[in-house]
């Protein structure tokens, strides 16, 4: 006869979703669509958000069919406060509380020329170089860090209503961060980078501040590696899925970007796992071990 705590051991209930409510920014391409196969596939409720509503529904037809779970997309732009009131109003009209939340909309900015043989070479990469401006380091930050902040403070009220309706369960806010946040290279983005390493310290200080005031609502990121999406692609395919060759990683220890299943673990990790808050998680392939922090 097995014993009665194994039970609690079972993969189904260490990373139960099942019947969780999410939402997913970004959640039409690259890593926001393998977290939304992640939890959909296993029985939640996922609701995606991008801007281009044919990228949403090509998601729904592809992936969303025969699942215990469901895919529902919501077209919105998470770069403006106004639109984040909308959505806010539209997930309250729709379901009693938010369980998780996904801040995974991201862009990379322009890439500049770090290798110089001089300080006067280097300054011509840096400075000179058209590409190299103010707007683009803003650009770059206004969609990479305030969003995290906006539409995590104005979930709050239901993702904790989520754990207050469920014993023993708190909601949770992952945001996609980046190694880049955490490498000592620039990886010839120095705005995207820097406004990653920003996401990563949000993450710290939203988690902190949600936890002095009583709310339980655990917030982390997970920072990944090289993972095939559009950003590092350059494209999609017509399943809105991404490839890389693999040639290209042979310096990172795993010898090869991450697949679906990496991400998956990651979120399902991160989404279930009552007693991790304020934490960023690396998922990398060891590529911080090659690149150095």
């Amino acid at each position: 006869m097995s014993s009665s705590t194994n039970n609690n051991f079972l993969l189904d209930e260490v990373f139960n979703v099942k019947g969780k409510v999410a939402l997913i920014t970004g959640g039409g391409s690259g890593i926001g669509l393998m977290a939304t196969q992640a939890l959909a596939v296993n029985g939640a409720k996922v609701y995606i958000v991008g801007r281009t509503s044919e990228k949403l529904d090509t998601v729904v037809k592809t992936h969303g069919q025969n699942i215990s779970g469901e895919i529902i997309p919501i077209t919105a732009d998470i770069t403006s406060k106004i639109e984040i009131s909308k959505l806010v109003k539209e997930i309250e009209s729709r379901e009693r509380c938010l369980c998780i939340l996904i801040n995974n909309a991201g862009i990379s900015g322009s890439t500049l020329q770090t290798e110089a043989k001089s300080a006067e070479e280097m300054k011509k990469h840096l400075f000179d170089d058209e590409s190299s401006t103010f707007e683009d380091w803003c650009n770059t930050y206004r969609t990479n860090v305030p969003q995290l902040f906006f539409m995590t403070a104005a979930f709050l009220p239901l993702l904790q209503k989520a754990s207050e309706d469920q014993h023993g369960y708190s909601a949770t806010v992952i945001n996609i961060s980046s190694i880049s946040g955490i490498v000592q290279s620039s990886q010839h983005h120095f705005g995207y980078n820097a406004s990653k390493a920003a996401a990563i310290h949000l993450t710290k200080l939203l988690a902190s501040e949600v936890a002095n005031n009583g709310l339980k609502v655990r917030i982390n990121s997970i920072a990944p590696g090289v993972f095939p999406s559009e950003m590092t692609a350059g494209r999609s395919g017509e399943d809105q899925k991404s490839h890389i060759e693999k040639e290209k990683y042979e310096k990172v220890p795993a010898r090869r970007p991450g697949k679906d299943q990496d991400m998956a673990g990651a979120v399902l990790f991160a989404a279930t796992n009552q007693y991790l808050n304020g934490q960023t998680v690396s998922v990398d392939g060891g590529y911080l071990l090659h690149a150095g922090a």
